[in-house]
């Protein structure tokens, strides 16, 4: 089955290379975008092939559409005439709606909506598949594989993709400026920041795993380290002072809003 990743930003090279990884022959991918100089930076180090949008999309069973929002109207346009009909469209593009790409492609178009996140670059991903009108089962199956090269998958109605923007999507950034902060106070309190960063990155990569493999609460986790008037609770206190919880569930909510601001209507 011949690929077509369009778009050689981050997520397009991250999923080019995660392909190769997994056993796909790089002969089937084909990448393209709209400086070919980059197309050939992403595509030739997997030995993979790079062309036009126009040539990628008529050889590919299916596509990955993987442009920034505001270019996707025009790169529509640009492969709509060479798109075979059963052809699988993946779109990992922000903001974008099925109905957005069904409007603009030809009727019947298989088309897979997608929020991924960066932690796909490490393969420890985690994307959210919402399927269009016109999508057929198998295609969503094929679109599920795909994207389980570079982490987790879930399913869910389109119309929370809103929330997942917010929350995975979004997600890593809420993680790093934790623990940008947790750094910082352990130089506060005199660690030298290399032994810091250390604590900080296997305290959170440990936490997360006991999240996942006890398969326990958070709540039950945090009072498992929370001795009664010990320091976990004097900090614990001092978070809930500062409406840190609030402020979470603040950020999260101004994120889902934007996300639907972002989104694009169909004609």
């Amino acid at each position: 089955m011949t690929i077509a990743v369009l778009g050689a930003g981050v997520m397009g090279g991250t999923l080019v290379a995660a392909l190769v990884r997994s056993g796909h022959r790089p002969s089937d991918i084909i990448v393209a975008d709209k400086s070919a100089e980059r197309a050939a930076q992403v595509a030739l180090p997997h030995g993979a092939r790079h062309d036009s949008a126009e040539e990628a999309v008529a050889a590919a069973q299916t596509v990955v559409l993987a442009v920034k929002p505001q270019d996707m109207s025009a790169l529509i346009d640009q492969i709509r005439d060479q798109m075979r009909p059963e052809t699988l469209v993946v779109s990992i593009a922000a903001g974008i709606s099925t109905a957005f790409l069904e409007a603009r492609l030809a009727e019947g178009t298989s088309v897979v909506r997608v929020m991924p996140n960066t932690p796909a670059l490490v393969d420890q991903g985690m994307s959210a598949l919402s399927p269009g009108r016109h999508c057929t089962p198998e295609h969503l199956a094929q679109a599920r594989a795909l994207l389980e090269h570079v982490g987790r998958v879930i399913v869910l109605d389109e119309g929370h993709q809103d929330a997942v923007t917010a929350i995975s999507g979004s997600g890593p950034a809420y993680i790093f400026y934790v623990v940008e902060a947790m750094i910082e106070a352990g130089v506060l309190l005199g660690l030298p920041r290399d032994t810091a960063t250390e604590l900080v990155v296997q305290t959170l990569y440990g936490a997360a795993t006991m999240i996942r493999e006890t398969g326990h609460h958070p709540t039950v986790l945090r009072e498992q380290v929370s001795s009664p008037g010990g320091t976990s609770v004097a900090a614990l206190r001092a978070l809930e002072d500062h409406k840190v919880r609030a402020a979470f569930l603040t950020a999260m909510e101004a994120a889902a809003v934007r996300s639907r601001e972002l989104s694009p209507r169909p004609e």
